[in-house]
C-alpha cells in the first residue's frame, strides 16, 4: 500500500491541486483551529465562534468526500466497502456528537467534555484517512496524477457548496445525500452568514449565489463522478 499522505511530497501526491494534497491542507487546518479552541486565553465569545468554524469545515468536508471520494474508491478497490463502512461511522459520530454540544451551555462542564470527544473523533478520522483511505485511493487510482487533479477540483466544488452543519438523520451515501444536501446546504449558509447584527445586502446575495449554485450542483456531479476518476 501507498504510505501515508502525510509522508508524501506535494509532487508524489500529484500536486497541489490533486484530492490528496487538498485533503491534506483541510485537515492541517482543522488541526490548526482544534489546538486554538484548546490553547486557552480566548475570549467566550471568539473560542465558541472557533468551534463553529471547526464545524463547518468538518461538516463540508466530509460531505463530499461522502459524495465524490468514497464512492470511487468503493467502485475500485476490492476492500472499499469495508473502508468507507468505519469512516462513515465516525463522520455520524461526529454528526451526532455536535447536535449534543450545540444543546449544551458552554460553560457546563458537560459541554467540554463532548468538545473534547468530538475533537478525538474528527483526529481518529484524519489519520483513518491520511493512513488508510487516501493512499488505498490514491493506489487505486494508479497514482496518476492527472486522476487525482480531476478528482480534487469536483472534491473542492462539492466542498464550497455543501451543508456546513451536522445533519445526523441524512443519509451518509449517494443519493440520499446528495439530494438532502440541496436544501440543507441553502439553509445552512444563510445561517451562517447571519451573525450578530444584520447581514449585509452583499452577504446575501453571496449567500443566494452559491445555494443557487449548489441547486444545479448535484446533477453535474452525479454526470462527472464516474468520468472523474478514468
Amino acid at each position: 500500500m501507498s504510505r501515508s499522505i502525510t509522508l508524501q511530497s506535494v509532487e508524489e501526491l500529484g500536486g497541489q491541486s490533486s484530492v490528496l494534497a487538498r485533503q491534506r491542507r483541510d485537515h492541517e487546518e482543522l488541526d490548526r483551529l482544534m489546538h486554538r479552541y484548546e490553547s486557552g486565553g480566548l475570549p467566550s465569545a471568539e473560542r465558541q465562534q472557533t468551534l463553529k468554524d471547526i464545524f463547518q469545515l468538518t461538516f463540508s468536508h466530509a460531505f463530499a468526500e461522502e459524495t465524490v471520494l468514497w464512492p470511487v474508491l468503493r467502485r475500485l478497490a476490492p476492500d472499499g466497502e469495508e473502508l468507507t463502512s468505519q469512516v462513515e461511522e465516525e463522520h455520524q459520530q461526529i454528526n451526532e456528537l455536535a447536535i449534543e454540544i450545540q444543546c449544551t451551555d458552554p460553560d457546563d462542564p458537560w459541554h467540554e467534555q463532548l468538545t473534547a470527544d468530538a475533537f478525538a473523533l474528527i483526529r481518529q478520522d484524519i489519520r483513518d484517512e491520511e493512513d488508510v483511505l487516501l493512499p488505498r485511493l490514491q493506489e487505486a487510482l494508479g497514482h496518476d496524477a492527472a486522476r487525482l487533479r480531476r478528482l480534487g477540483t469536483t472534491w473542492e466544488t462539492v466542498r464550497r457548496t455543501s451543508p456546513t452543519r451536522p445533519h445526523p438523520a441524512v443519509s451518509r451515501r449517494p443519493p440520499g445525500n446528495a439530494l438532502a444536501g440541496i436544501p440543507l446546504t441553502v439553509l445552512d449558509r444563510v445561517r451562517d452568514a447571519i451573525r450578530p447584527g444584520t447581514p449585509s445586502p452583499r452577504q446575501i446575495a453571496a449567500v443566494l449565489t452559491t445555494t443557487a449554485f449548489a441547486a444545479g450542483l448535484g446533477f453535474v456531479v452525479w454526470r462527472n463522478r464516474r468520468s472523474c476518476a478514468r
